[in-house]
């Protein structure tokens, strides 16, 4: 039996289009996902199980039937507000699950590792674009229990030559280019498909958050990421560990920025629609800029983004929204 890529949320966003470019690239791969915010119909390629990661019987079964090589990590929840209100949700998730995944991957032999972390471990930043040096504070229990992991990674390197790739995400955003997958939450955060449900009519209107910030045009400014750009460089850290690289951690930015109003006027050109909105007084722990310097995996492991101009990010998705909606 050929080895195979297991892929812990394999059913979700991110995850499910890693799947499809691993099996696009011949490689054999498991999804585990309990399907509590990835989806059934995500589950297109490869071999499958219905489980939760956090279930150390299922582990061992899987463990002891397939041939794992390597792990790769998308199993968390992320939603900012919600972990604020529910950090017990968070860390027993987040955190306590993948330390049950990596003990039992120890227990294989199994020391290849590629974790789903986030821009969020930094906090507040001082200075902007984020690069990789600067100290990780997260403000938040989602940034924290994605931090606390990093930290666990750190000394399974040390103590039991684990080796991982940690990848710190900014914005995900977009669609797969021919719409078999994409963005898809029950309970929807995220501006671009927000901004494209008001284009459809789904919703009346978008909330700006904030008009006031020191920005070009006194909204935040984001660094959207194309989905699939994010699942090439999930493939590239993998073919490092494979290769015999070293424990490292990598931004996954575009380097450039977009505010609010960028986003929703490019969705306007894009859909050929209007979006209405209004302007409300800004969250507070909103960073008026966030961008990543993503120089460091453009360098070690020649990762180039393919998709990033936002004409293109919302063009995809705007394709896979229409679809998901049957509009």
């Amino acid at each position: 039996m050929k080895a195979k890529i297991l892929i812990a949320g394999g059913a979700g966003y991110i995850g499910s289009h890693v799947v499809k470019m691993l099996n696009q690239r011949g490689y054999e791969t498991l999804v585990i996902d309990n399907l509590s915010t990835g989806h059934r119909e995500f589950l297109k390629w490869g071999d499958w199980v219905i489980g939760d990661i956090g279930d150390v019987e299922l582990l061992d079964s899987v463990f002891q039937k397939y041939p794992i090589e390597a792990v790769m990590h998308f199993s968390a929840y992320s939603l900012v507000g919600e972990s604020v209100n529910h950090p017990q949700k968070y860390y027993e998730n987040n955190t306590a699950k993948t330390l049950s995944l990596l003990g039992s991957m120890l227990n294989y032999d199994i020391k290849k590792f590629i974790f789903s972390s986030t821009c969020a471990t930094y906090g507040l930043p001082q200075t902007i674009p984020i690069t990789e040096e600067l100290p990780q504070n997260p403000i938040n229990p989602y940034g924290m229990s994605k931090l606390m992991v990093e930290k666990i990674l750190q000394d399974f390197t040390s103590a039991y030559d684990l080796r991982f790739v940690s990848l710190r995400y900014f914005n995900a955003a977009g669609a797969d280019l021919d719409s078999e997958i994409g963005e898809w939450h029950e309970s929807e955060s995220h501006l671009i498909p927000l901004v494209l449900d008001a284009a459809l009519g789904r919703r009346e209107k978008i909330q700006i958050f904030g008009t006031k910030y020191p920005t070009p045009d006194g909204t935040c400014i984001r660094d959207y990421i194309h989905v699939n750009d994010l699942a090439g460089a999930h493939i590239l850290a993998l073919e490092y560990l494979l290769n015999g690289g070293e424990s490292d951690s990598f931004n996954l930015g575009n380097g450039n920025g977009y505010s609010v109003r960028e986003v929703i006027e490019t969705a306007k050109r894009v859909t050929g629609r209007n979006i209405f909105y209004e302007e409300v007084d800004n969250r507070p722990g909103d960073p008026p800029i966030l961008i990543g310097d993503s120089n460091k995996i453009r360098k070690q492991l020649n990762w180039n983004p393919e998709y990033a101009e936002l004409d293109i990010i919302i063009e995809s998705a705007w394709k896979w929204h229409k679809k998901l909606y049957e509009v």
